[in-house]
């Protein structure tokens, strides 16, 4: 490609050397060749093309979201966190639920009953009731059982009157054979030398 000097030179026309690095400078500044203009025209149609690329994907997330139901949208959201919500409080709920039976068992098992349905009957009072548990125990549960046992005294077993039977069925309980002869040999021979009589003959 030749330069401006040449192109010149070709007309018949000469530039002074002490002109042509100024000329050159000018030309540079005021005028592109095609090659250089083609360049730049490539290079702004490519940012064209990149610009134009994202406004038609801008413009088809636009139409979906005209498209869309939002406030569909917004209700679905809405019934999601609430079944989330409701799960989590399913979901403590049992977490009490055991932790307050393994609790109950424990200080039941310390109560004697008078049988095995006052015992269930107890259990399930206690349970809805409402009580709080605190650290693995119940609070308030001993005030509570006072008060079933004052309303129902029957339900539960009177420790005193247990040991008190338990001591008469040991004071009655029966001597063994050997024993029984000789305390009645004993109470024979006491009555007759009461009774001023002679002891019978082989004793």
């Amino acid at each position: 490609m030749k330069n401006i000097e040449e192109i010149l030179a070709s007309l018949g026309i000469t530039v002074p050397e002490d002109k042509a690095t100024e000329l050159t400078k000018l030309v540079a500044e005021n005028y592109k060749t095609i090659s250089e203009h083609e360049k730049r025209v490539q290079a702004l149609e490519g940012e064209r093309d990149g610009f134009k690329e994202k406004y038609e994907t801008a413009q088809k997330t636009i139409s979906g979201f005209e498209e869309m139901d939002i406030d569909g949208v917004q209700k679905e959201l809405g019934e999601y966190k609430k079944k989330v919500e409701e799960m989590e409080a399913e979901h403590k709920k049992a977490l009490h639920e055991r932790d307050f039976s393994d609790a109950l068992k424990n200080e039941i098992a310390n109560i004697k009953f008078s049988s095995e349905a006052a015992k269930k009957s107890i259990m399930a009072e206690v349970q809805a009731a409402g009580l709080t548990l605190v650290d693995g125990k119940i609070m308030g549960f001993n005030d509570f059982i006072a008060n079933c046992k004052a309303k129902d005294a029957s339900a539960f077993v009177d420790e005193q009157t247990e040991n008190l039977q338990n001591n008469k069925a040991s004071f009655t309980r029966p001597m063994n054979n050997n024993n029984n002869t000789s305390t009645k040999a004993s109470m024979t021979e006491q009555i007759r030398s009461a009774m001023g009589l002679k002891p019978e003959k082989g004793e």
